[in-house]
Formats: structure tokens, sequence, C-alpha cells
């Protein structure tokens, strides 16, 4: 079988159902109108299709001519809050019930790119041994999903568990367009929030000392945190802390009972992430107190880190090569500060999750990027994205 070749002739109608999802984005976990315009495209194709309980999943299941091992293929299905500005013509329609949201994060191609793996593997069904899954998964924007499909069973959904788990993730910037990027090891990192209220007590702004002002100690512990990662964190492990909200007071002679902030915590390894938990939450608590004041400190684990196999990646990246030549393929120096909850999947399933440029811009170093109401996606890596799955799937059950 020509994957490549036959993923070629798939491109118009990849393009289609790919501008058709991009027009109705959906945030979170429940995604009605995206999940029925994917059940559509997986009719009739002698799928094992079962929907999600508590949120608008899909999985379904390839069953292959002959017994083998199981692969587990995923597309992420949220939109992000976002109104878009990219000027592309099938955005949202303004006034629509989707034009507050956008697929600024490129999950549209990531389902087209998985629905052209389905459409090229059902082809080859009486080729494969062995079974494949198909994950379509919302809520990937810092709502789970991929952990609440878990606890709803996907890694059984074929009756037994996977032995190997590939995804991909586009990208508006960053990487040349077409071009492919991974890392054995961590190749993303573990994400938390940190919310801190620390309670003072109000008083007029002229007379500080009648009441215990908050702003100055939440401003500390603020600074404090950033010289807790440079000095407590060991530089090969970083830790990286940045307050993206910080509220308090109404007036400026009114000194406030509190002062409120929220930062983003990220982390490289499955030890930092736990030593920056205590560490940030006894910085927060014990600079309150020395001041006279208290804090409510609450540190919120989001997603692990995500790790490449070493075995799979090299797979990954040796099918990648073959597929569409070295020089399309980088393998990458250091992980990527963002997360990502497919990193659950590879905490139970050795496999492997690939990059891929799709930026419609020439300098992809100043492409608006991904999150960005600017951002754009190019449509000519669909059929690309839709091969690699499905022969990341035909190799690995090769493999026996």
């Amino acid at each position: 079988m020509d994957l490549l070749l036959e993923s070629a002739a798939l491109a118009e109608r990849l393009t289609s159902v790919r501008r058709r999802l991009h027009a109705v984005p959906e945030v979170g976990l429940h995604l009605p109108v995206t999940q029925a315009v994917l059940l559509e495209q997986l009719e009739g194709r002698g799928l094992e299709i079962t929907t999600g309980l508590g949120l608008s999943s899909i999985t379904a299941v390839l069953r292959g001519a002959r017994p083998g091992p199981l692969v587990l293929l995923r597309a992420d299905m949220d939109a992000l809050p976002v109104v878009e500005k990219s000027g592309e013509t099938f955005a949202p329609a303004p006034g629509s019930a989707h034009a507050d949201a956008m697929h600024a994060c490129g999950h549209d191609l990531h389902m087209a790119g998985l629905l052209g793996a389905v459409e090229l593997l059902t082809a080859h069904r009486e080729e494969l041994a062995g079974d494949v899954l198909f994950m379509f998964q919302p809520g990937e924007e810092g709502h789970d999903g991929a952990g609440r499909m878990l606890e709803e069973g996907v890694l059984t959904a074929a009756g037994r568990r996977p032995d190997a788990a590939y995804g991909l993730h586009v990208f508006s910037s960053t990487f040349p367009t077409g071009g492919f990027a991974a890392r054995p090891g961590t190749l993303m990192a573990a994400s938390a929030g940190l919310e801190v209220r620390v309670i003072g007590a109000g008083t007029h702004g002229s007379m500080p000392q009648r009441g215990r002002d908050p702003i100055p100690v939440a401003c500390e512990i603020v600074t404090a945190l950033q010289t807790m990662v440079t000095r407590q964190f060991d530089i090969f492990d970083p830790v990286v802390i940045t307050v993206g909200s910080f509220h308090s007071g109404t007036k400026r002679n009114i000194v406030p009972d509190d002062a409120v902030f929220d930062a983003t915590v990220r982390s490289f390894s499955a030890a930092a992430a736990r030593a920056v938990a205590e560490k940030a939450v006894r910085l927060c608590a014990g600079i309150a107190e020395a001041h006279g004041l208290s804090a409510e400190v609450a540190f919120t684990g989001e997603y692990p880190v995500t790790v490449n196999d070493e075995a799979e990646f090299a797979f990954a990246a040796l099918t990648i090569t073959d597929l569409f030549g070295a020089d399309r393929f980088d393998e990458m120096p250091d992980p990527m500060s963002g997360s990502e909850d497919f990193s659950r999947v590879l905490q139970e399933v050795p496999g492997a999750y690939v990059f891929l440029g799709a930026s419609t811009h020439d300098d992809v170093t100043t492409a608006p990027t991904n999150h960005s109401p600017l951002a754009a996606f190019d449509d000519s890596v669909l059929p690309d994205a839709a091969a690699l799955l499905a022969e990341l799937a035909v190799r690995r059950l090769a493999r026996g």
C-alpha cells in the first residue's frame, strides 16, 4: 500500500471537512455540533463506535482481518474562547452561536487528519494484523478531556489495552510548514495552577499602620517566587512560574482587605512538579505570616509531563524520514514549555507525540502563534498528517 499517494487523493475532502469544523468551534467538554460532524464522517465505515457519557468524546475501533497488536491514534476536538481575527473566509460567522470561539490551536486540523487516517486504514482493513483505536477527545484546553476519557474506559474500549499510542499537533508558527519535529523523553512541560489570596485588614490609605496592607505582601510573594525557581531548582530541570492575574483594591486611598493573584506553573520532570507544589505553597504562606497576615494558597495540578517513549520516538522518527525524507524531520534539542493532556495517555501506553508545522506565513518566527486570534493554519499539511498517522499504525501492527 502507498498511503502517501492515497492520502494525496483525499486532500480536497480533508480540507472541506476541516473548514466545516473550523466554522463551528466549541469550547470545553461538551461539543455536540463537532461530535455530530465527526459521527457523520465515521458512519458506514464498519467501526465499533461509542460516545462519551460525561463528555462529547468518540471512540471508534477498527478490527483488522487478523489478530495482532492494538494501536491508539488520537485527535483533540475543542476550540478556545477567542474571537477570530485571522481573516479566513471560513471563520465562524459574526453573530453566530460560534462567533466567540476559535480553533486557534489547530484542533480542527487534528480531527481532519485523523478522519483521513480512518479512511486510509479502513480501506486496507483486510491487510491489517491487529486493531486500531481512534480517540476523538474533547476538552484538551484545560478541561482534562483525556483524563475523563481514561476514566470512562477508552483504553479498554477494544477489549484490551493498546500496545502503542500516537498523536500529532500542528503549529501556526515555530516550525516550517510541512516539517515534523519531536524528541525522545520529555517533550512538553507539566502544568499546574497556583492561586493565592493574601488576607489583610482594610483601612484608610493615609493610615496603613491601622490595618494590614495585603498589596506589598502579595507583591513580595510574586517576586520571591521568581527567586525560588532560580535558587531552589536545578537549571537543567527548570521550573517556570508566571503570574498572569493580580487583583486588589478599588481606590487609591483605601487599603483593601485582600489581594489575589493566579500563576501558571510549568515543570519538566515529575520530581520538579512535586517539589514546586510543596515549596511554592510554603513560600506564599510563610511570607504572609512573616508580615502578620495570612494566605489562602491552592496549588492545583493540571497535566503531567508529556514524555515520548524512547523506542516509540525512534520508530516514529524513522517512519517520518522514510515517508517524507530526512529533511522534513528535526529532532528537538529541548522540550516545549506548553502542556498537553495526551500526556495522560502516554503515562499509560508507550507512544510518541509529534509536531507538524502548518504556518501560512513565509517567516514562521514572526507568524502569529497558536492561541492567537490571528493564528492561521495551512490546509495543505492535512494529507501528510493523515498519511503519517495511518503509516504509524500499519507499521506498528506489522511489528507484532
